[in-house]
């Protein structure tokens, strides 16, 4: 479980998390973040949120951002104000690492999904991009299917195709999340 202070770090992305306020802390009406992108990062999937909006301050470094297609570099002291249901990805393609404080309103349960990430990542359940295995996907999608969805394949195709095969994933022993990762 998220809490102050703690930091948790993607082995295989090379980001690191430092909560600074959690959903529980602020009753569920934000989740405050240190969040360092490593030099030479990757860009991760487009997606959005439908029900939270973001906040990002660069602290340091730069961090490269893509919003609906368009493609901007942040240097420190850059802000971006992330609406909900924007498409969006952030990444860090410069030389240097990238530390920005980022905010999400509500926090809804997004630690959680960030906690499970990492956790799969750290275990070697990932690929070399940071994402887990297309079954593992399939049940995160539908577990946090209110805080974060994927453009693509589409949100009727998503549901569609990853409610069939939900029971194929349980049957594998996959879990949409794992309480050892929150401990």
């Amino acid at each position: 479980m998220a809490y102050a202070n703690k930091t948790i770090t993607n082995n295989i992305t090379g980001q690191s998390i430092r909560f600074i306020k959690t959903a529980k802390e602020t009753k569920g009406q934000l989740l405050e973040m240190e969040s360092t992108y490593a030099a030479h990062s990757t860009e991760p999937a487009e997606h959005y949120h439908p029900h939270q909006v973001e906040d990002f301050t660069v602290l340091s470094g730069e961090l490269t951002v893509r919003v609906d297609g368009a493609v901007k570099t942040l240097r420190r002291g850059d802000k971006l104000h992330v609406a909900q249901n924007k498409v969006h990805s952030m990444w860090n393609q410069s030389h240097e690492a990238a530390v920005v404080n980022w905010q999400v309103k509500p926090a809804m349960d997004t630690e959680y999904l960030f906690e499970t990430l990492t956790g799969l990542a750290n275990d070697g359940k990932v690929n070399a991009k940071g994402l887990p295995s297309f079954l593992q996907l399939v049940l995160m999608a539908n577990r946090f299917l209110n805080v974060i969805r994927l453009t693509k394949p589409g949100l009727v195709t998503q549901k569609i195709l990853f409610t069939a095969l939900t029971p194929f994933a349980y049957l594998a022993g996959y879990r949409p999340t794992y309480r050892k990762y929150f401990d």
